[in-house]
């Protein structure tokens, strides 16, 4: 069992942000922003590659309400997600991050 099915099933405590019947948002123990949001399905799916296109497009309202009650909407945020090895996944459980709270930066490519 991952860590984050660890999390969903109670046994790692965390600090909820928000939560309903099919997601979780939580506080990262490790914050790479002044704020940073880890936003997971409670059901277990490796990645995005293997996520139905269903759970993600209810993910995605949820990721907004996170949004709204963070109080970033306005200011703006970034919502990353990583997918295998070479793309940084660390936690084999689907999970966006959202970074926010201050500028965060620009990506490889953008001006």
């Amino acid at each position: 069992m991952c860590i984050f099915c660890k999390i969903v099933g109670g046994e790692i405590p965390n600090k909820t942000v928000l939560e309903n019947d099919n997601f979780l948002a939580f506080e990262d123990i490790n914050p790479s922003a002044k704020v940073h949001v880890l936003i997971i399905p409670k059901a277990h799916y490796d990645s995005f590659d293997v996520t139905p296109p269903e759970i993600i497009g209810e993910m995605t309202s949820f990721v907004q309400d996170v949004a709204s009650k963070l109080g970033v909407k306005e200011s703006g945020y970034r919502i990353i997600t990583n997918i295998g090895k070479h793309g940084g996944q660390e936690v084999p459980h689907l999970h966006f991050h959202l970074l926010a709270g201050e500028y965060v930066g620009r990506l490889v490519g953008q001006k």
